[in-house]
C-alpha cells in the first residue's frame, strides 16, 4: 500500500463543481471531476492563448464576428477551469488528527 499525500500539488484534482455556458438559465457544461490540477490549468492556459489570438484577429477582421464568439467560449471554459481549481486550492485542509477521528456509530 503506497502512502501519498492527497494535498501534495501533484495529487490535487478538479472537483467538477463549476458550470459554464448556460442555456435557459441552466448550465450546459461542467468542469470534469478528477482531472489532475496541473493538466487542467495547462488546458486553461492553452484556451486563453487561443482566445487571445482570436481577439487579435477579430480586431483586424471586422467582416465577421466568428472570431470573437470563439474567443468568448474559450474564455468561459478557461474561467470555469480556473474557478474549479481555486475551489480545490481554497478547501480547508484536514489535519491528520481530523482524518483519523472515527465517527460515532449510530444505533
Amino acid at each position: 500500500m503506497s502512502k501519498t499525500n492527497p494535498h501534495a500539488p501533484s495529487e490535487l484534482k478538479t472537483i467538477g463543481f463549476t458550470p459554464f455556458i448556460y442555456c435557459s438559465n441552466q448550465p450546459l457544461f461542467h468542469v470534469t471531476r478528477d482531472v489532475p490540477l496541473g493538466d487542467a490549468l495547462a488546458m486553461a492556459s492553452d484556451f486563453l492563448f487561443l482566445a487571445k489570438e482570436l481577439t487579435r484577429d477579430a480586431a483586424f477582421n471586422r467582416d465577421t464576428d466568428r472570431h470573437i464568439w470563439a474567443a468568448h467560449y474559450l474564455t468561459a471554459m478557461s474561467k470555469a477551469v480556473v474557478d474549479d481549481a481555486m475551489k480545490v486550492l481554497q478547501r480547508p485542509v484536514r489535519t491528520k488528527a481530523e482524518s483519523e477521528v472515527e465517527r460515532p456509530e449510530s444505533n
